[in-house]
């Protein structure tokens, strides 16, 4: 799925409870920071007309960060950082697990390629989660799902008083809530 896509569901699973400002940004991330692998792509299109073209984002994406390894390490820095260290390292781990979920029905490539998730690495190469009914990046239901995240976000923001603009400024997400409170003075609730 898209990393808009993640980012709203992780932002959408850090408010299923009360988190604090950091802690709702720690699950959130948690919901895209599996794609850190798709980072390959720059220095693949760089390199694609090079005699050597590095070929990181087809050799990596979804093997390095689509795995329970790299899960235990993004749980483990959450337990680190957060104030509510068990909510947080759960929803850390629901958040990332809905981002792998997501990619499994979700990622078919135009090339009808399924993105097969190593879900034990680096443990074990035993097990690639793959789903015959995978349907395309740009699907209808990929666009559903996107547009169902973004109603629930503006909904919780409303209803709240934040916003995923909170991660990136304060001010930004007050005049967010503010507009949006004005557009929208009442939401059932």
């Amino acid at each position: 799925m898209s990393p808009v896509t993640h980012f709203l569901i992780g932002w959408v699973t850090a408010n299923a409870t009360d988190l604090n400002r950091r802690d709702r940004a720690i699950v959130t991330i948690a919901g895209i920071i599996p794609d850190l692998d798709g980072v390959g792509i720059v220095a693949e299109i760089l390199t694609h007309h090079s005699p050597k073209p590095l070929t990181w984002w087809s050799d990596y994406h979804h093997v390095l960060g689509h795995n329970i390894g790299f899960c235990f390490l993004v749980v483990l820095v959450a337990v680190f950082l957060a104030t509510q260290k068990w909510k947080a390292a759960m929803l850390t781990c629901l958040s990332f697990h809905l981002h792998l979920l997501c990619d499994l029905v979700g990622a078919r490539g135009p090339d009808l390629h399924q993105w097969p998730i190593p879900y034990l690495l680096p443990f074990s190469n035993a097990w690639q989660w793959t789903w015959s009914g995978q349907w395309a990046l740009n699907a209808w239901p990929n666009m559903l799902i996107t547009m169902v995240a973004l109603v629930i976000t503006f909904r919780l923001a409303w209803k709240r008083g934040y916003s995923p603009l909170e991660m990136f400024s304060s001010k930004a997400d007050r005049t967010f809530i503010a507009t949006l409170r004005q557009r929208f003075p009442s939401v059932d609730t």
